[in-house]
C-alpha cells in the first residue's frame, strides 16, 4: 500500500520542528509552545523528520518562510547573498544557526578550484561559525584578517579568529599584528608604513569574498565591554550618530562611517568595498537590528545571514 502523500506545509512544519529539536536543542514542550501546537503534535514533527530524511546532522530541507524572507531581503537592499534561518525562540543574543550558516557559506567558498582571498573579521559570532568548519584542505587560497590581534592590555584579542580557523583550515593565512585603535594617526601611519603590515593591509584591499560580525553601540557595544572605549567615549559616539560597527569602524544609521579623531586611530584594515567584493555580514537580534539595517541600507554590506525575527524586522522597518 502507498504512503500518504505528505503536504508542502506539514513538511515545512516538520522541517521547522526538526531544526528546533536537533539544531536549536529546544525540548517537545518548548517546540509545541513557540508552534502553538499539542506536544503529541509536535513529537509527531520531530518524528516525520527524521523518517522523511529531512534530518541528517542539519536540517536539508529549506523552510519555505526563510527563503522568502532571504529573496525580500535581497531584492529589497540589493544584497547579492541573503539567508535567513528559523529563529531561536527566547534566545535574541544566541548564535546558534546563523554560525552553522556562515560556516556553510564560508565552507563553499573555500571549496572553489580558482585561488581567491578571503578577508575575515571578529567577533562572537564569526568565532562560532569557524569552530563549525570541517578540516579543509585548500592550499590555493589565502585567508586575511581585517582587524588586530592585539588586546586593549596587548594580550592576545580573544574574538579574532584568524588563528582558529588556520587549526583546522589548510590554506595561508595572513593576521594584523596591531590593536583595534592605536593612540594617534602619526601612530597608526607609522605602523601601516610597515612592510608586513603594508603587504597584509594590501592583501586585504584585495579580497574577493568578506566575512564580518556588526557590533551594537548601546551599553552591550562590544567595543566598550571588551575595553576598546571608555563609557565616556562611547557615549560621544552615540552622540555623534552611531549605531553600529564593524572591526572598529563605526558608522551612523545611513551606513556612513563617522568622521573624526576615532577613525583617524583605527587600525583595523578597511572594509572592502561591496562594489568589487561579497561582503557577507552574520548578524541577528534586536540590539544589533539599527546597526544591521544601517549597514545593508548604506552599501557597507551586500550580503547578510540572519534570522527570521530580525529579517521581518528589518523588512517591516524599511517599508
Amino acid at each position: 500500500m502507498p504512503r500518504p502523500t505528505v503536504s508542502a506545509d506539514r513538511m515545512d512544519d516538520a522541517a521547522r520542528a526538526g531544526w528546533l529539536y536537533y539544531v536549536a536543542g529546544k525540548t517537545q514542550d518548548e517546540i509545541a509552545r513557540h508552534m502553538g501546537i499539542s506536544r503529541q503534535a509536535a513529537q509527531r514533527l520531530v518524528s516525520l523528520a527524521m523518517s522523511s530524511g529531512l534530518i541528517r546532522v542539519t536540517v536539508e530541507h529549506p523552510i519555505a518562510r526563510c527563503l522568502d524572507l532571504a529573496a525580500a531581503l535581497a531584492d529589497r537592499f540589493g544584497l547579492r547573498r541573503a539567508e535567513v534561518v528559523p529563529t531561536d525562540p527566547g534566545s535574541d543574543g544566541g548564535v546558534v544557526g546563523i554560525a552553522e550558516a556562515g560556516a556553510g557559506e564560508i565552507e563553499r567558498w573555500l571549496r572553489q578550484a580558482d585561488p581567491l582571498v578571503l578577508a575575515i573579521g571578529t567577533g562572537r559570532t564569526l568565532k562560532a561559525a569557524v569552530d563549525h568548519l570541517p578540516p579543509l584542505s585548500c592550499p590555493q587560497h589565502r585567508v586575511v584578517s581585517l582587524t588586530g590581534s592585539v588586546g586593549p592590555d596587548g594580550s592576545a584579542a580573544y574574538y579574532n579568529v584568524i588563528f582558529s580557523m588556520a587549526e583546522t583550515v589548510e590554506a595561508r593565512h595572513f593576521p594584523l599584528p596591531l590593536p583595534v585603535y592605536v593612540s594617534s594617526s602619526e601612530e597608526r601611519a607609522l605602523m601601516h608604513a610597515q612592510p608586513m603590515i603594508a603587504a597584509t593591509l594590501a592583501l586585504a584591499r584585495a579580497a574577493d569574498v568578506v566575512f564580518v560580525g556588526i557590533g551594537e553601540m548601546d551599553e552591550t557595544a562590544p567595543l566598550f565591554l571588551d575595553g576598546f572605549i571608555s563609557r565616556n567615549e562611547l557615549g560621544d559616539l552615540r552622540a555623534g550618530g552611531a549605531v553600529g560597527e564593524i572591526c572598529g569602524w563605526v558608522f551612523d544609521a545611513e551606513g556612513r562611517f563617522l568622521q573624526g579623531a576615532r577613525r583617524e586611530r583605527t587600525a583595523s584594515a578597511p572594509i572592502p568595498s561591496s562594489d568589487r567584493a561579497v561582503v557577507v555580514a552574520l548578524a541577528k537580534g534586536r540590539k544589533k537590528l539599527p546597526g544591521i539595517r544601517a549597514a545593508v541600507r548604506g552599501g557597507i554590506v551586500n550580503g547578510l545571514i540572519t534570522d527570521e525575527a530580525t529579517a521581518e524586522a528589518l523588512l517591516a522597518a524599511s517599508a
